[in-house]
């Protein structure tokens, strides 16, 4: 399925009185070009998803003035930013790495901030003494980066960025560089200091719980367009294109509804549906709601049946998730016993069944 961009309309609670981010991002490098649309009013969190390669670090790029725009524009509290030096904007960066000075202790390091606009040494480490209570920090104020841990560098990183007060902060995947068990403890303390944030912040992430977890919008980029954007709840359950299907783990086809069926656009089989519906449609189903019989079943109150193979088969938690070629391509979850019972193997036939009621219908 190809994404295409999507609407550029300013979503719903985005500031229309000049107050927070109003900006499109025009970046043009001759092979790869950027047109992203964004607006966001204070205290919103929006989060940039998206593959590699699609323009999230572009973007983000072009908001702290490190890449210049070739067309579009970008608006903060009413003023024009574009053509205003990375250093003279009201703007926070936590970078993917942190990048902490390795001569500076954590207070200093938080007190740079404030001393590049002009407060005393004595006052920007007052200042800094109480970012790094407010995020635990204290008892570190001393210490030299190499001396912390990835989840404290991340919060001194945070403080760092904060204590300069910014209209717009930026965060350049932000827990990347956490393990998984760090990485669970400072999501949540992030999540708690983003809402307390009253200006605008802008992440940038490719996992999409970290997305989910810690924005309030989504704007989801592939190949430098916007493809969809919205509420974390509204994108999981409508995804427009296989990149989010596959993210929030739906199988997703699109086609043309008459009435409760769906004829897929690529000459697939039709899809049964519970909802009523006429012309382009998006029609998606967990990999949960897939039945697969050895043999093809009689009798079945299942109103989808289709003649597939495994083309492949790999562990999804405490299930197995077999994908699957033929009449209709999907991924189905069975547990391991019932694959093992089922003989599942690469190039095994199987019959996959979905009732219409497990399906979800909207407009394309």
């Amino acid at each position: 399925m190809t994404p295409t961009p999507a609407s550029t309309s300013t979503p719903s609670g985005s500031g229309t009185d000049g107050a927070g981010l109003d900006a499109r991002l025009v970046v043009d490098r001759g092979t790869f070009r950027l047109d992203v649309a964004l607006t966001a009013a204070p205290g919103d969190v929006v989060a940039l998803l998206g593959p590699n390669g699609a323009g999230k670090t572009t973007a983000l790029r072009a908001l702290a003035g490190l890449a210049p725009l070739d067309d579009g524009h970008l608006r903060l509290d009413g003023a024009e930013l574009d053509g205003t030096p990375p250093e003279s904007r009201p703007v926070g960066v936590v970078f993917q790495d942190y990048l902490l000075f390795p001569h500076l202790s954590a207070l200093d390091n938080v007190a740079f901030g404030p001393r590049c606009q002009g407060r005393t040494k004595a006052e920007a480490r007052a200042e800094a003494a109480v970012w790094l209570d407010r995020m635990g920090l204290a008892a570190h104020a001393g210490a030299k980066p190499r001396r912390l841990s990835g989840g404290q560098a991340q919060r001194v990183a945070l403080a760092r960025a904060l204590a300069t007060r910014p209209r717009l902060l930026l965060l350049d995947e932000p827990l990347a560089a956490l393990d998984a068990r760090t990485r669970l403890d400072v999501r949540a303390q992030l999540r708690r200091h983003l809402a307390e944030f009253e200006a605008v912040a802008v992440l940038v992430t490719h996992d999409p719980l970290d997305a989910m977890v810690l924005a309030d919008r989504l704007v989801v980029v592939e190949n430098g367009y916007v493809v969809q954007q919205g509420a974390p709840a509204d994108i999981a359950r409508r995804p427009r294109t296989d990149y989010i299907a596959q993210l929030v783990g739906l199988n997703l086809y699109r086609g043309r509804a008459d009435g409760h069926t769906v004829h897929l656009d690529d000459q697939g089989p039709a899809i049964t549906t519970t909802e009523d519906l006429t012309g382009p449609v998006f029609v998606a189903f967990p990999p949960g709601a897939v039945t697969l019989h050895g043999e093809r079943p009689t009798g079945s109150s299942a109103r989808n049946l289709w003649r597939c193979e495994v083309s492949g088969m790999e562990t999804h938690g405490d299930q197995i998730r077999a994908a699957l070629t033929g009449e209709l391509p999907l991924a189905a979850d069975l547990t391991t016993v019932a694959a093992a019972e089922l003989d599942l193997h690469p190039g095994a036939t199987v019959w996959a069944t979905v009732k219409a009621a497990q399906t979800h219908a909207y407009p394309a």
